[in-house]
């Protein structure tokens, strides 16, 4: 095994086990926690941003507090979500339960910043606390099918699919003055609801209020939040020809790329090590699994949150750090009084 003569805590991934490789000096993991060192050494690079997913690392962190800004985001992050459905009539084969049930999981792009907590489930709806809307669509033979000639569902009725798209909001007191509709709707408008057949229809109320994801995971923001640490990869004797080429498919694609030398050699190089999966098929070849050495840095996590489009993903974690800063100044007001 190759030790790493760096400042990294790393663990090597040998061929059925993995080493751990502290260096020398003080790391996150040995050294007792001081704020300015911290400071000095955490950094956050966010790496890619799209529209609802988001790539970032954060370095120089303990585990610990990586997976509780992970849980804060799938737990606690607040977000709003249908809650209770008023069946006025459904004669469609869904179930009442069960169409509360897939109602209830329609993520809303409402602001959950912008309502507050209800204390109990018997308080009344306000504007600030909820928001209502309107299910009420009815399928029907759609007369004019006989002039296209089509056997075609579409064609043939009117309102057989019921999307996302029909559920209407109905502001209440000032909630049309301060919020507009386009914000405040299902994210997606083709969402399937139910397929209906003439005779079919549904007529409800939807009340949507403020929650958080360890209440039930319609409430959780995020479709997923998860990290892992950084991948090395070192190579640490030369490889070169037919095997640079075999060393190259041991890892994923664009990891390892062979270089041409002036004097004619091919020879295998780390490219970037950051997508590898750690697969060790290099162990599978006697010639070359002594030379390359694969560790992964243990206080460098690469994080991915993919938001389900309420808030964006930055705001997400913005959010959970903002909900981890009060829990902790909660705890030291209690420590305190006592």
């Amino acid at each position: 095994m190759e030790t790493m003569n760096d400042d990294k805590p790393r663990v090597i991934l040998e061929e059925y086990k993995v080493v751990q490789n502290l260096p020398r000096g003080s790391t996150v993991f040995t050294e007792q926690f001081n704020s300015k060192n911290f400071k000095k050494n955490f950094r956050i690079v966010i790496i890619r941003k799209e529209n609802y997913e988001m790539e970032f690392d954060m370095i120089g962190i303990h585990p610990f507090l990586a997976n509780t800004f992970r849980r804060l985001m799938l737990s606690d992050v607040p977000t709003m979500a249908i809650e209770k459905v008023h069946i006025h009539n459904n004669t469609s084969i869904i179930q009442d339960e069960v169409l509360a049930h897939r109602l209830g999981l329609i993520p809303l792009r409402a602001d959950p910043r912008l309502f507050e907590f209800k204390t109990s489930s018997n308080e009344a709806n306000t504007e600030h606390n909820s928001l209502e809307f309107e299910l009420k669509i009815k399928c029907s033979v759609n007369k004019e099918a006989n002039k296209k000639d089509s056997s075609r569902v579409e064609d043939m009725y009117k309102n057989n699919n019921v999307y996302s798209k029909h559920i209407k909001w109905l502001p209440t007191a000032s909630q049309k003055e301060n919020l507009q509709d386009s914000n405040v709707g299902p994210i997606d408008p083709d969402i399937l609801i139910a397929k209906m057949r003439p005779g079919h229809e549904m007529d409800m109320k939807l009340f949507a209020v403020k929650g958080c994801g360890r209440d039930h995971a319609k409430f959780s923001p995020v479709a997923t939040a998860f990290y892992r640490l950084l991948p090395d990869i070192k190579i640490i004797k030369e490889v070169e020809g037919e095997a640079a080429y075999r060393l190259q498919k041991c890892f994923s694609p664009g990891v390892i790329t062979i270089r041409n030398e002036p004097s004619g050699k091919k020879i295998a190089v780390v490219n970037d090590a950051r997508y590898d999966t750690s697969s060790r098929n290099v162990f599978r070849y006697d010639d070359l699994k002594n030379c390359v050495v694969m560790s992964k840095i243990q206080d460098h996590f690469i994080f991915t949150i993919e938001s389900v489009g309420a808030l964006q993903p930055d705001v997400i974690f913005k959010e959970a750090v903002r909900i981890l800063r009060d829990k902790c100044t909660s705890l030291l007001d209690e420590l305190n009084l006592s």
